[in-house]
């Protein structure tokens, strides 16, 4: 199942990551995926705030992964940009992540390949005028139930 949805601004960016995050039940894989400047890091904010985080939320480019232990959830923000070789995520034990009680949000998760797990929903985003098109699309159980009740939650706005 796949399921699209138009947004503006980052104000919107950031509320639909709530959403996302609250459909998820703050679970799960999401691959982010798009170019550069996209707004992939302004939807992982979104949904680690919407999740209860109040401090700043930075884009782990440098780091590869930033975690953040909320009170619902244990939420795992990967940016896989500037990784050279997928087998450096395995000297980072990034398997232990990975855990069926963590939301891991993984950008450029195509530089990760043969070592990341399956995602639970791919979120695929590309200019739509002036805004944003949001492609949501359930890889797993999971991933299609979190899309219908994004999309169930979406229609009654």
């Amino acid at each position: 199942m796949s399921y699209a949805v138009e947004v503006e601004g980052e104000e919107a960016m950031q509320q639909l990551g709530g959403e996302i995050a609250r459909a998820l039940v703050a679970r799960g894989v999401v691959y982010l995926e798009g170019n550069l400047g996209m707004g992939k890091t302004t939807l992982s904010r979104g949904m680690i705030r919407g999740l209860g985080h109040v401090s700043a939320v930075k884009s782990p480019t440098f780091t590869l992964v930033e975690p953040y232990e909320l009170p619902a959830a244990t939420v795992y923000h990967f940016d896989l940009y500037r990784l050279v070789d997928p087998e450096e995520l395995e000297f980072l034990g990034v398997r232990d992540y990975f855990s069926a009680d963590s939301l891991c949000l993984v950008e450029w998760p195509e530089k990760g390949r043969g070592v990341l797990p399956r995602p639970d929903l791919t979120i695929t985003i590309s200019v739509e005028g002036a805004g944003r098109r949001l492609l949501f699309t359930g890889q797993t159980e999971h991933g299609l139930a979190s899309c219908q009740r994004l999309q169930q939650e979406r229609s009654k706005t």
